[in-house]
Parts: C-alpha cells; structure tokens; sequence
C-alpha cells in the first residue's frame, strides 16, 4: 500500500470513530427526548418549569421543578465563588511564580485532586464536614447548600486549574520580556500582560467548572440534604436536579408520570448545560488572541 493510501484510510478511521461518537451522542438526546417530552400531556411546560411544588407521588401528582432549578444554581453559583478565585489563583502560582520543585508538586496535587472519585468527597461532607457544621452553628441539619458548595468547589478547582494554567503557558514569552523591558514588575506583569492576554482561556475554564458543578449527582445526593423546596437561607438543605433524577429514578413506574418528569427534569439539565458550554465557546473565540498566544 503506498504512503497516500495508508493516509487515506487513517482519515477514513479517525472520521468513522467521530462519527460514531456523534452518531451515539445523537441517540441519546432523541432517547432522553423521547422519554422526557409526553410529561407535557400532563401538565404545561409552564407549570412544570415555574411550579413550586414536587409531589410526584400525591394523587393528583405535582410537577414543579422550580425549587430543584433554584437549589442547582445557588449551589453551583455559591461553589463557583469558591472554586474560581482558588481555581485561577493556583494556576497564576503554578504557572509564573512557583519554584520547579514547589510547582510540580502542586500540579500533581491538583491532578490527584481530580482524581477523587465523588462517592468519596460526599462521603467526606456527610460524615465529617455535616456535623461539625451542626455542631459549630447550632443548625438543625449540616446537609445544606453551604455544604454541597464547599465540596463541588473542590472538584471544580482541578478543571479551573489546569484549563487555566494551558491557557498561561500559551502566552508567548515575547509579552513577557516586552513588559519587562518597559520596566514592569512581575506583580504588573502577571496582571496587565499575561493574565489579560490569557483571558479567553481562564474564562472558558471557569464556565466549564460551572458546568462541571452543576452537572455532579453523587455529591450534592449525599450532601445537599434532599429537601425539595425552596430554599430560604444559606444553610437549608436543597434538591438539585441531578440528585433528585438520581434518588427517585429506581423507584419512578416504567412510563409514568413520574418517569417521564424526570427525564424531563434531564431535558432542562441538558440545556442548562448546553448554555454553559455554549458561552465558554463564544468566550473563548471572543476574546481569543492572535499570534504566539493563541489558545
């Protein structure tokens, strides 16, 4: 076979395995569509997006999936304050400032970090973080939001980082001698050229950790408390989206209602993390730059 015909057939090989994995991922929306979709027979995509109340098992059953929104956003909202700031800082440290030494330790660390499974992480909210909250704050339950936050934000902090970092090391040393020559510190430096320079990156890495938290089931179904309403306080346990299609899938009737409120419950999911993904693209061509730093 010449040389042209193995190039040929590779492409041939690298082109089927994306179109498999097109092909798969299209099947599953029409799946989660098909099942999702005849809740609407019962009741209004209104009602079922704005309603306040999830009594799926009531005669006659309510599906208002409002309260499980709100709790995935405050919650994803309040472990992005966390993640982003530790998220973007540490890989600002790894990537200019750290020593050899200091810095391969750290990015293995963050590394190991994402390597936690996520049965661990709420096991470790639930059996330790949940009552010394308890106890510290005198508040009748530790499984809450405040909760569920501190330990998405630990797995946010991995995806924050390292994107964030790829997106740092991709500016070119050119910008950084430049400043230097005008005279700039490093602290001025790392603020006014690199980090600037580096934006579109660091920016699609925080959507993307935003995207990651609202996306986690096992940890906000063991931490955040299961309370599905809405939530009054920082410190009231909630019902995210994933936890709730997670705790009640095993027990919904095949093609009820409630097997179909569900899946429509994915459907919403689906978007919202759609949206995220969405906005981390746009950010990310928006602000891309041109040259040695483009990312």
């Amino acid at each position: 076979m010449t040389r042209q015909g193995k190039e040929k057939l590779i492409k041939l090989f690298f082109l089927g395995i994306a179109t498999v994995s097109i092909l798969i991922l299209g099947l599953i929306v029409v799946f989660l569509f098909s099942e999702g979709v005849p809740i609407f027979q019962e009741v209004s995509v209104y009602n079922f997006l704005f309603g306040k109340e999830w009594y799926p098992t009531y005669d006659p059953p309510e599906f208002g999936i409002l309260p499980l929104i709100v709790g995935s956003l405050v919650v994803t909202v309040l472990s992005s304050l966390i993640a982003v700031p530790l998220g973007v800082l540490s890989a600002i440290f790894i990537a200019e400032i750290a020593p050899v030494a200091i810095r391969d330790f750290l990015k293995s660390a963050i590394e190991l970090l994402a390597g936690l499974p996520s049965v661990v992480l709420g096991f470790f909210g639930m059996v330790v973080l949940a009552p010394w909250m308890q106890e510290t704050f005198d508040l009748p339950t530790g499984l809450n939001i405040v909760n569920a936050s501190f330990m998405l934000a630990i797995m946010a902090i991995p995806t924050i980082s390292s994107i964030s970092e790829d997106a740092l090391y991709a500016v070119g040393k050119e910008f950084k001698e430049a400043s230097y020559a005008l005279g700039a510190t490093r602290y001025e430096t790392i603020t006014r050229v690199i980090v600037p320079t580096a934006l579109s990156g660091i920016s699609a890495a925080v959507i993307l950790g935003m995207a990651r938290a609202i996306g986690e089931t096992m940890v906000v179904l063991m931490v955040a408390g299961g309370a599905a309403a809405m939530p009054e306080g920082l410190f009231d346990p909630v019902r995210p989206m994933p936890a709730s299609i997670a705790a009640e899938m095993g027990e919904a009737p095949f093609r009820s209602g409630h097997y179909h409120a569900l899946f429509a419950t994915g459907i919403v999911l689906f978007f919202l993390t759609l949206f995220f993904n969405l906005i981390a693209d746009y950010v990310s061509n928006r602000f891309k730059q041109v040259g040695s730093a483009t990312l």
